[in-house]
């Protein structure tokens, strides 16, 4: 989900996806968050949400979202998916939800759920380490020194 970042979000984020090559591209699409306000029905924010996110979604792509009680992998295990991934030769995308997470729809659209970890994290800091992840993984099936 989205909102303006700060600007070291945008570069954290922006360097490691620069850093990724064209084979292992990464690009964000942000969803705009629905306005909160007192009051509100937050089921039906969160289902208009899920329904712009699951919009967005390409053709024939793989869904993971990322949920705290989903699965938490090393970076091993990370590396040895995305290498899965990109053997597969479809699009992953990767499911954040807003303030209040995700709305069911998506996590039942998913083919796998992911934890980055059992604490709440920003959304902004979220947006950073799954990109450096990602890389870091990449660099794992490349060979690259990156990760020692």
């Amino acid at each position: 989900m989205g909102e303006r970042m700060p600007a070291w979000v945008q570069a954290g984020y922006a360097e490691y996806a620069r850093r990724l090559p064209p084979e292992c591209a990464m690009e964000l699409t942000e969803i705009p968050l629905r306005r909160r306000t007192k009051g509100i029905d937050l089921r039906r924010v969160m289902h208009q949400e899920g329904e712009h996110m699951l919009s967005a979604l390409p053709p024939r792509c793989g869904v993971w979202a990322l949920t705290v009680d989903g699965k938490q992998r090393s970076t091993e295990q990370l590396a040895a998916a995305l290498g899965r991934w990109m053997a597969a030769g479809r699009d992953q995308v990767l499911l954040v939800g807003g303030p209040d997470g995700l709305d069911p729809q998506c996590v039942a659209r998913a083919d796998g759920r992911w934890s980055l970890s059992t604490l709440t994290l920003p959304h902004p800091l979220v947006r950073v380490i799954v990109a450096e992840q990602v890389y870091r993984a990449w660099t794992i099936l490349a060979g690259h020194p990156y990760h020692r």
